[in-house]
């Protein structure tokens, strides 16, 4: 019996024991860590006490159970955010919302990890809160990688290459900067300074900060502070003159949180901030008014992000009671006191990552980081006193006037959309696109250092009454004319003018902010363009090398010198073999080759040599005639041009009294070489051909360079000169007796250099382009170098070798081969009709006959057949055929 008993009870025990562990608690505590007196904490606050409401009363959610919030205020400050979340967590809270600040959270997060308590943060935008580093901290907001890349998209719009950020100089500043700069990186362009401003700053920092970006030069602003209710950056930046047509100023979404916080009575502020251009989150819920007085913003963005954060709370408690997990904590000793881990965290935290509702700003649900899936932005324009929208934003669509909503975007295909905005009114009331950058105004002009050169002045120099002139001035202010804007400058020389300056360090001076840019004659070298950037050359240079040379007058035998002595007789011989072939070929069939012997000889020869200048009186008739003259004709043509290239060579090209004949042979005989002082050929000399440093001479002017070579490399002087070309051009004007050897071993160019990333460097290539094309660079050139001559800049060589046989033996050969078959067909011809004419003459008596000679034997047939090929081709055939038809003969 009492077996039975108590096998009652244990199943009494075991059907009531679940009901006991599955009732839900009354009442479950989330925790809420924000700056109360702030302009996003007063709309969360708000915010999120309406939404415990509406949770509580919802009947569908929680059952029984009660929504708890726990409120503290952090004031923004991480020590006293630190504090409360640690007293807060001692009442079992399940999950925190916020903290609103990035700096708080990163905190907060490092202390959720240990109690594995989520936060659900409405406003910290900080992009590295999604790092794995805190697995508990979730977003429902968005983070700032998103919106940094809707301000890259805005300025790679409107071509800005170059930006200033100011920042806060916290996590929340810092890191939205970072992740901008990633994103405009991809885009081409860059920030090009970053400006921080203390956390708590006031208008003296601000004031330093603005004046000290005023001569950076990039006029385009992004602003990524916190909201500013006052707008005490404006208003510093209006008092600097710096809300004038010179300036775009870009606001991150801190400004729209600002201006959703404005009543009338403050409305007067919107006045400082005309023409500023700013992004804020765009969900298809908000109002779509576009003026201020009917306020864009119903209620602050981050209001109601709070609203939903408490919603995507209440949802991931009630599905974890459903699943019946218990909300215990598991108490454990840690040098801050006990601490409670909420035991069921992780698996708390895998329900809320599957959070998936419609809230009040739209769909609710995370990404594999965590964040909230990304809404898209609004663009919009201060213009009046009033907000206009100007465009939206997103990351699948680009810039564009629709409401990405309703844009429909092909997702299969890869084209990009087109970008598009509105008209946008920008400070000082233009709508043209700002140039974004002023490197020099009427204040502050640009400084640009110029060489005070003291030789070759031509190019470059200081006047006696201190202006600048010279060929590289010249250039400089015509291409400055085809800017299309004003661009104040001031020269500053360099240099004392006793001596040339370094070049080198006129660069350097451009690196070091001495000067704005540097104009001269500049040469393009390796070891400056990595500190500077140079426009396009404007003239072509290179290292040559400059020697003495031997004007040496011309023989009254020059003519004779293209060819060699055996080349002179091979075609003179070749000249009488062609006569008399051609008087051989044509003899029978040409009456220009007949009559008498004087005429013959005088004929043979004339024609042979009157082939080099003037078509022939006599025609050729015969076909062997006529291929032997095509090919002599050939012959003579490729002589002929050699002989009057060689010929003008030796009259124009002067012998030089060295071996030197180029770099190579300079280097190898060890013997002083001459530079000009400042020209980068000293460093290119010594440290790129190892020439050693004792045999490098500075000479300081064109004389210098006249008396050392005239001296010589063993009288005091030097064997020759390297420089650039165009000083050596302008020396050799005036001096005749020294040469150029070889051709440029360096090619380089002449630019203007200004600082690294400078946009001065393109405009000014463009106007450089622009001056070759439309011919004014040449005439410039010849302004200032062609008074006195033009030189032509080309190598001079030393006298070529003579013309050899060798070179022309296979033409000779040619030729010989066609004019002996031409003769030996002739030969074979003649030789056949001389046996039939014997032929017929032996078988008739009575036929004709041509004188025949008295001796007898060899010789005398060998009299006898020149006496037939002296006969006419035309009567020995009437002949052949008299004796063909005997009848003829007798027709009367």
């Amino acid at each position: 019996m009492a077996s039975t008993v108590r096998l009652l009870l244990l199943l009494l025990f075991s059907i009531s024991l679940p009901c006991v562990y599955s009732k839900p608690p009354d009442f479950v505590n989330v925790g809420a860590l924000f700056s109360f007196d702030s302009i996003i904490g007063r709309a969360a606050k708000a915010a999120m006490e309406a939404a415990v409401i509406d949770v509580n009363s919802d009947s569908t959610l929680l059952n029984a159970t009660q929504m708890r919030l726990i409120m503290d205020d952090t004031n923004c400050s991480v020590f006293k955010s630190s504090i409360a979340a640690f007293q807060m967590l001692e009442r079992d809270v399940v999950a925190i919302i916020g903290p609103q600040s990035s700096t708080v959270a990163h905190m907060i997060s490092q202390i959720a990890n240990g109690v594995q308590v989520p936060i659900v943060s409405y406003s910290a935008t900080d992009p590295t809160l999604s790092s794995l580093q805190f697995p508990y901290f979730f977003r429902i907001t968005q983070s700032d990688s998103y919106q940094m890349a809707a301000m890259a998209n805005l300025i790679d719009f409107y071509g800005w290459k170059e930006v200033i950020a100011i920042h806060t100089d916290d996590e929340y500043g810092r890191n939205g900067i970072f992740s901008l700069d990633d994103e405009v990186e991809k885009r081409k362009s860059k920030i090009s300074y970053k400006l921080p401003l203390p956390v708590n700053y006031n208008l003296d920092d601000l004031t330093n900060v603005l004046n000290g970006s005023i001569p950076l030069g990039p006029r385009v602003y992004i602003i990524h502070i916190n909201p500013d209710p006052a707008l005490k950056f404006f208003q510093v930046a209006n008092k600097l003159n710096m809300m004038t047509s010179d300036y775009v100023w870009l606001a991150t979404d801190w400004l729209c949180t600002t201006l959703s916080s404005f009543s009338p009575k403050n409305q007067s502020l919107l006045r400082i901030i005309e023409g500023v251009v700013g992004i804020c989150q765009h969900t298809p819920q908000a109002s779509q008014d576009n003026t201020f007085g009917l306020n864009l913003y119903a209620s602050n963005v981050y209001g109601s992000f709070a609203y939903d954060s408490v919603w995507a709370v209440a949802r991931t408690i009630d599905t974890f009671l459903n699943q019946e997990n218990n909300l215990t904590f598991t108490t454990v000793g840690s040098q801050f006191g006990k601490l409670k881990i909420f035991d069921g965290g992780k698996q708390f935290v895998k329900i809320l990552s599957e959070t998936n509702f419609n809230g009040l700003t739209g769909h609710i649900h995370f990404d594999g980081d965590r964040n909230l899936v990304p809404y898209d932005y609004k663009v919009y324009n201060m213009v009046k006193q009033a907000v206009h929208n100007v465009g939206y934003w997103s990351n699948h669509s680009g810039l564009s006037i629709e409401p990405p909503e309703s844009v429909k975007v092909d997702k299969t295909s890869s084209a990009v959309s087109n970008d598009n905005l509105g008209v946008i009114t920008w400070p000082g009331g233009k709508t043209d696109r700002p140039r974004g950058w002023v490197i020099g105004d009427a204040e502050r002009p640009l400084r640009i250092g110029v060489p005070r050169r003291a030789s070759f002045v031509e190019f470059v120099t200081e006047l006696s009454n201190h202006t600048i002139a010279g060929y590289c001035i010249d250039v400089f202010k015509e291409a400055l004319n085809l800017v299309p804007y004003d661009l104040p400058y001031r020269f500053v020389p360099f240099g004392d003018g006793l001596s040339n300056p370094s070049y080198d360090d006129l660069v350097k001076f451009v690196t070091d902010d001495v000067f704005d840019g540097a104009v001269g004659d500049i040469a393009i070298v390796t070891n400056r363009t990595r500190i500077v950037d140079y426009t396009q050359p404007y003239a072509t240079t290179g290292l040559v090398i400059v020697v003495p040379i031997n004007n040496s007058k011309a023989s009254t035998w020059v003519f004779l010198r293209p060819f060699t002595i055996e080349m002179w007789c091979v075609t003179a011989m070749a000249f009488v073999l062609i006569a008399i072939v051609m008087w051989l070929l044509e003899h029978r069939v040409n009456d220009d080759f007949r009559g008498p012997l004087k005429r013959q000889l005088v004929t043979i020869f004339l024609f042979s040599f009157s082939t080099l200048f003037k078509r022939n009186q006599e025609d050729t008739i015969s076909p062997l005639g006529r291929m032997v003259m095509v090919v002599w004709l050939f012959l003579l043509m490729v002589i002929t041009s050699s002989y009057t290239a060689s010929l003008t060579s030796i009259l124009t090209v002067e012998q030089l009294p060295s071996p030197i004949t180029g770099i190579d042979s300079l280097v190898a005989t060890g013997l002083p070489i001459g530079y000009q002082v400042g020209s980068f050929a000293y460093t290119y000399l010594a440290d790129s051909l190892f020439v050693p440093k004792s045999s490098l001479i500075p000479l300081g002017s064109p004389d210098e360079y006249e008396k050392a070579l005239r001296l010589g490399p063993h009288n005091g002087g030097v064997a020759a000169i390297v420089d650039e070309l165009p000083y050596v051009e302008l020396f050799l004007v005036d001096h005749d007796d020294f040469a150029i050897v070889g051709q440029p071993f360096t090619r380089s160019g002449w630019g203007f250099a200004f600082k690294r990333d400078s946009p001065l460097a393109t405009t000014l290539s463009l106007s450089i382009t622009q001056l070759s094309e439309n011919g004014k660079l040449q005439k410039i050139h010849d302004k200032w170098f062609c008074e006195k001559g033009c030189s032509s800049g080309v190598g001079r060589e030393s006298e070529p070798n003579q013309l050899q046989m060798s070179s022309f033996y296979g033409l000779y050969m040619i030729c010989g081969i066609f004019s002996l078959t031409a003769f030996v067909i002739f030969l074979l011809q003649t030789v056949r009709q001389y046996i039939h004419y014997k032929q017929k003459q032996m078988l008739d008596l009575s036929s004709p006959s041509f004188p025949a000679s008295s001796n007898r034997g060899c010789y005398g047939v060998l009299f006898n057949f020149c006496d037939f090929i002296d006969e006419k081709e035309e009567a020995i055939k009437n002949m052949f055929k008299k004796d063909d038809d005997p009848q003829g003969t007798h027709t009367v």
